[in-house]
């Protein structure tokens, strides 16, 4: 059964959750904002598995093992160690969260065929039969982006929010020819049908220099190809935001680009 959640706001959505019997959430710390006195909070460090993923091996050995795998992975992506989560007592309660920056929430349900990828700040909560896991882009694609590019990926059934800076805007590649370019900071979460690469704009040159220098994009540009549901935001997350401001700020970086050429 999916989590009933209302969500309400303009500038800044908060999304309402009520628990029934047998159901709980998840979230990252910081989102949460206020719940009902009947609404426990766990703290774990171990993520939810969904039925996604399969049982862990090895008994207390294996499970302590895997937990500090999962622990030592959301470290090296910059998250939260833990999550903490939400369960009712004695009948139904409700418990509050909100996105990382002003903007939208958007509320995805899972069946168990389709999973999500995610911007490491969309991730709002999620019910606890939705499976997280962190994946990497790697190394190269990772510098090419400016931003590292880890995605949390979510599979499994169940109810997911997440939320993005300003207005979350609704796109499939599908219908612009298969394939779309985007902001590194506007990304916020997509299907797992679509593919996402990192890609040079144009060749190297005076003009691609400046549109890196001044621009606010780099030399690359996100891609994303394939048929699927793409939620892009209309404020760029906080570190792209804070990198382009300090890139348009530097005057020698247009002669060390330029003199690159």
């Amino acid at each position: 059964m999916s989590v009933k959640h209302k969500i309400a706001g303009e500038l800044t959505q908060l999304v309402t959750c009520q628990l029934d019997a047998e159901q709980a959430v998840y979230a990252n710390a910081s989102k949460f904002r206020w719940k009902t006195t009947n609404v426990s909070i766990e703290t774990r460090l171990s993520s939810p598995g969904g039925t996604a993923q399969p049982e862990k091996k090895g008994g207390l050995l294996g499970s302590a093992l895997a937990t500090a795998t999962e622990v030592g992975k959301r470290a090296l992506a910059g998250q939260s160690l833990a999550f903490q989560w939400f369960r009712p007592a004695g009948g139904s309660g409700l418990v509050a969260f909100a996105g990382e920056m002003p903007g939208q929430v958007r509320a995805l349900e899972l069946d168990g065929s389709v999973g999500w990828f995610a911007e490491r700040g969309a991730f709002v909560c999620a019910e606890d039969s939705v499976a997280f896991d962190i994946a990497f882009t790697g190394l190269a694609l990772g510098r090419r982006a400016r931003e590292g590019f880890v995605l949390q990926h979510f599979t499994g059934s169940g109810t997911l929010l997440v939320g993005g800076g300003g207005n979350l805007l609704e796109i499939d590649p599908a219908a612009y020819g298969g394939k779309i370019q985007v902001h590194a900071g506007a990304v916020a979460a997509f299907t797992d049908t679509v593919s996402f690469d990192v890609e040079r704009v144009g060749a190297l040159n005076a003009q691609t220099a400046m549109t890196a220098v001044f621009g606010g994009q780099g030399l690359y540009l996100v891609t994303l190809s394939g048929t699927g549901t793409v939620l892009l935001q209309s404020t760029l997350h906080g570190t792209l935001r804070a990198e382009d401001d300090r890139e348009t700020e530097r005057p020698g970086l247009a002669g060390s680009v330029l003199s690159q050429l």
